[in-house]
C-alpha cells in the first residue's frame, strides 16, 4: 500500500485496516529506497523494486513515474515491459540491488507465485520480469490457494498523488487523501474475502506519496513460521528496536515464512513478533512518525543556533581568558554546560519534547536542563576544586550514559537531534557517528581524570575500562561501529603513551592502527560467521568483500566523508575550536603562562586525554561517511571542558612547588603493568 501511514487510519474510514492493526502485530515501517536527485521522497516504484531486490532499488527518474502496466499473455502470465532497463538501472547505482530475486527464490523452489497490480508486479517478477500469474484487479484472481505467495496492490493513495502531481512531490490535500485511503481499504477488505485459511497477511506503506519522506505503516497477521503475529509490536535483527522495521525485511520475511533462506545479495531480516502492542497501537505509532516529521524540520537549525552560541563562547571566552580575571569563575561554569550539552542531546529523549506546541523551544529547554544538571553534579562535591574535577564529573557521564545506552538498546539515540532517523534509515541500532565522537572524547578524558585516582593505584582499572570501552564500540551486539574502532584504538593509545611518558614514533603509530584493523576485521568476522539473518552490517560487509562487492561500499562512504566538507556551520565550528584552542589557550595571558601551559603544570594527564581525543577525532573524521561533523562534534565536548580545566588553573595560579613534585612524580614512576 504506496503511501499509508499510520496518521490515516480510523476505525471508520478504514474498518478493514483498524481490524488488521488491532489485531495483529505492528511497527513503522522505515521506506528508505534510492530517492530521485534533489529529493528524500521514496518513490512506490522503487519501494517495489526494493521489495523485489531485498536492497535499496532506484525508480526511472526524473521524478516518480508510476508503474508500468504488464504486458499480459494468453495463459494469464505477464512481463514488466523496460525489465532489463530496471535492471541496468539497479546495477549502476551504489546499492547495485539484483531485482527479481524474491521472485526468482519462490519459483525456483517450486512456489507459485501470483500478483496483483502493476506495483505488485515489480516484487512479485523473476529475474526476467515474468510473474506467472497476473491479475490487474483482486476480483480477476477469485481463487489463491493454489499460490505460495500473492503480491498485491492497494495502490489508490499513490494514484491519487500521482495524479495530483504526475510524479512530482506534492502533498494531497485532505480530502483527497482521505477519499484514497477509503478506497484502499476497501481494495484490502476484498483481498482479505478471498484469503485461504492460515494465510499470513503482511501489509507494507512501502514508499512515500507526498512532498516529505515519512514513516509508513507495517502489520503481519497470521500464523507465521512457529511465532504467530497477533496483538504484539514487530521489530528485526536489522532495527533491533521494538515497533521498527524496515522496506527490505520484507523481502527477508517472505522467504523466512515460506522456509526459504534469504536470497544472497538481500540485506533486510524477517519481521518477528516482540513484546505486547500498545493499548493504542495506532495513535502511538503515528506519534512516532510525528517526532520524525518534527526532528526533520528542526535539525538544521539546532545544528545552526549550536554552532552559532558556541563561536559566540568562543569569543567572550578568550577576551575573558586574556583580560578580564574577575570573570573567570563565569566562563568556568559556562563552560562545564557547554561540555555537557552534546551527551544532554541524548538524555533529552527521555522527554517527548516534541509533541510540545513549540518543540524547538522545548527541545533547547530540556537540553539545557540535562546540562546544567550534570554541571550541577560536577560542581556538587570536593572533585571540583581540582583543575580536572569537574571535566572528570561531565566526561564519565558522557562515557557512561552513551556506553550503557548502546548496551541497552540505543534507544537515546533514536530520532534524537544528533542521533540517527529512523525515517532516512541509515542506522538503528548501535554507536551512529555523532554518538561515537561524544562517547569516545567523553571517556579518553574520563580516562585522563581518573589516572592519578589514589596515586595511580587504579591504573589498570583504568586501562581495563578503556579496552572495555572499545571492545563495547565495535561489539556486533552493541555498537556495531566498523570505522570507530580503528579511530577509539588509536585515540586511546596516543592517551597511555603520552600518559606513560613514551615517545609517539611512526613506527608506533603504524603498530597502532594494525592493531585496531586487526581487531574491527576479528570482530567483523565473527560476526560474518553468525547466521545470516542475525548479522549486523560488520558481517554483511565482509560477505560483499568476499563476493567482490566490497569497493563500491568503500568508494560510497568516502565521497559521502568528502561531501561534509560541504557544511559550512560544522566545518566553521571545528576550524574555530582548534584555533582556540592552540590561539587563545596555548598562548601566554597576560599574567605570565598560557592558560593551557598551567593546566598541564597541575594536571599533566589532560595533555595526553586532549591529543587522544583529538588523534581519534582526525581519524574518525577520515574513516567514517559523516566525515567534518566527527571533530565538530568531539571537539564541541573538548574543548569547553579543557577550557574549564585551563581557567580554573588560572584561577589558582602557578603550579606550587608540591605540584610540580607531583606532576614529575608522575612523569618518572614506572609504567604499570
Amino acid at each position: 500500500m504506496p503511501g499509508l501511514r499510520w496518521g490515516d487510519l480510523d476505525p471508520e474510514r478504514t474498518p478493514n485496516l483498524w481490524q488488521l492493526a488491532t489485531e495483529g502485530a505492528v511497527a513503522s515501517l522505515s521506506t528508505r529506497t534510492i530517492p530521485p536527485e534533489g529529493t528524500s521522497v521514496n518513490c512506490p516504484v522503487a519501494g517495489w523494486l526494493t521489495v523485489s531486490a531485498g536492497q535499496r532499488a532506484a525508480a526511472p527518474g526524473p521524478g516518480c513515474p508510476p508503474a508500468p502496466e504488464p504486458v499480459r499473455a494468453a495463459d494469464g502470465s505477464a512481463t514488466v515491459p523496460g525489465w532489463s532497463e530496471l535492471a541496468a538501472l539497479q546495477r549502476s547505482s551504489a546499492y547495485q540491488a539484483r531485482i527479481g530475486l524474491l521472485g526468482q527464490a519462490i519459483t525456483a523452489a517450486g512456489g507459485r507465485v501470483a500478483a496483483v497490480g502493476p506495483g505488485a508486479a515489480l516484487a512479485a517478477a523473476d529475474q526476467n520480469g515474468r510473474v506467472a500469474t497476473y491479475a490487474r484487479t483482486p476480483g480477476e484472481l477469485p481463487d489463491l490457494t493454489p499460490y505460495a505467495a500473492v503480491f498485491a496492490e492497494a495502490g489508490e493513495i499513490a494514484r491519487a498523488w500521482w495524479r495530483a502531481g504526475q510524479g512530482r512531490a506534492v502533498e494531497l490535500d485532505d480530502a483527497a487523501r482521505a477519499t484514497a485511503v477509503r478506497a484502499a481499504d476497501r481494495t484490502v477488505g476484498e483481498l482479505l474475502r478471498h484469503l485461504p485459511p492460515e494465510t499470513l497477511v503482511l501489509v507494507a506503506g512501502l514508499s512515500d506519496a507526498g512532498s516529505l519522506a515519512h514513516l509508513h505503516v507495517a502489520i503481519a497477521l497470521g500464523p507465521g513460521r512457529g511465532e504467530p503475529y497477533w496483538r504484539s509490536t514487530l521489530t528485526a535483527a536489522s532495527t533491533r528496536q521494538d515497533a521498527l522495521v524496515t522496506i527490505t525485511d520484507v523481502t527477508a520475511t517472505v522467504t523466512h515464512v515460506l522456509g526459504l533462506p534469504t536470497p544472497e545479495g538481500a540485506v533486510g531480516r524477517p519481521w518477528r513478533p516482540a513484546g505486547p502492542a500498545p493499548e493504542d497501537p495506532v495513535a502511538e505509532l503515528a506519534a512516532a512518525d510525528l517526532a520524525g516529521q518534527v526532528l526533520r524540520e528542526i535539525r538544521p537549525s539546532f545544528y545552526t543556533a549550536l554552532v552559532i552560541v558556541q563561536l559566540a563562547f568562543y569569543g567572550i571566552a578568550a577576551a575573558v581568558v586574556r583580560r578580564f580575571r574577575r570573570m573567570l569563575t563565569a566562563v568556568q561554569v559556562v563552560a562545564v554546560v557547554s561540555g555537557a550539552v552534546p551527551v544532554a542531546t541524548f538524555l533529552a529523549q527521555l522527554v517527548p519534547w516534541w509533541s510540545a506546541g513549540r518543540p524547538m523551544l522545548a527541545l533547547n529547554a530540556v537540553i539545557l536542563g540535562f546540562a546544567v544538571l550534570i554541571a550541577g553534579l560536577a560542581f556538587a562535591g570536593p572533585w571540583r576544586r581540582h583543575v580536572l574535577g569537574p571535566l572528570t564529573v561531565v566526561a564519565g557521564v558522557s562515557s557512561l550514559t552513551l556506553l550503557i545506552d548502546v548496551m541497552t538498546g540505543s534507544h537515546l539515540q533514536v530520532n534524537a537531534v544528533t542521533g540517527y532517523e529512523p525515517v532516512t534509515g541509515g542506522r538503528f541500532y548501535g554507536f551512529g557517528n555523532i554518538a561515537f565522537a561524544v562517547f569516545a572524547t567523553g571517556t579518553i578524558l574520563f580516562l585522563a581524570g581518573l589516572w592519578r585516582l589514589r596515586g595511580g593505584l587504579l591504573r589498570p582499572v583504568v586501562l581495563g575500562y578503556a579496552l572495555f570501552a572499545i571492545v563495547v564500540d565495535g561489539w556486533p551486539g552493541w555498537g556495531a561501529d566498523f570505522g570507530g574502532v580503528p579511530s577509539f584504538v588509536l585515540g586511546v593509545a596516543v592517551f597511555a603513551l603520552l600518559a606513560f611518558r613514551l615517545r609517539i614514533s611512526p613506527g608506533r603509530l603504524g603498530l597502532i592502527a594494525l592493531a585496531g584493523a586487526v581487531l574491527i576485521a576479528a570482530l567483523s568476522v565473527a560476526d560474518w560467521l553468525r547466521p545470516a539473518d542475525r548479522r549486523t552490517h560488520l558481517g554483511a560487509f565482509v560477505d560483499r568483500v568476499l563476493a567482490g562487492e566490497g569497493w563500491p561500499i568503500v568508494t560510497r562512504k568516502l565521497s559521502a566523508m568528502l561531501n561534509t566538507l560541504g557544511n559550512v556551520w560544522l566545518t566553521l565550528l571545528a576550524l574555530v575550536a582548534v584555533a582556540f584552542l592552540f590561539l587563545v589557550l596555548h598562548k601566554p595571558s597576560r599574567w605570565g603562562a598560557s592558560a593551557l601551559s598551567q593546566a598541564y603544570g597541575r594536571a599533566p594527564e589532560l595533555r595526553a586525554g586532549l591529543f587522544g581525543a583529538l588523534a581519534t577525532a582526525i581519524c574518525g573524521f577520515v574513516l567514517n561517511d559523516s566525515g567534518i561533523a566527527i571533530p565538530a562534534m568531539a571537539l564541541t565536548v573538548a574543548v569547553p571542558l579543557t577550557l574549564a580545566a585551563a581557567v580554573r588553573a588560572l584561577r589558582l595560579g602557578p603550579p606550587t612547588t608540591a605540584d610540580r613534585s607531583s606532576a614529575e612524580s608522575a612523569r618518572t614512576a614506572p609504567p604499570t603493568p
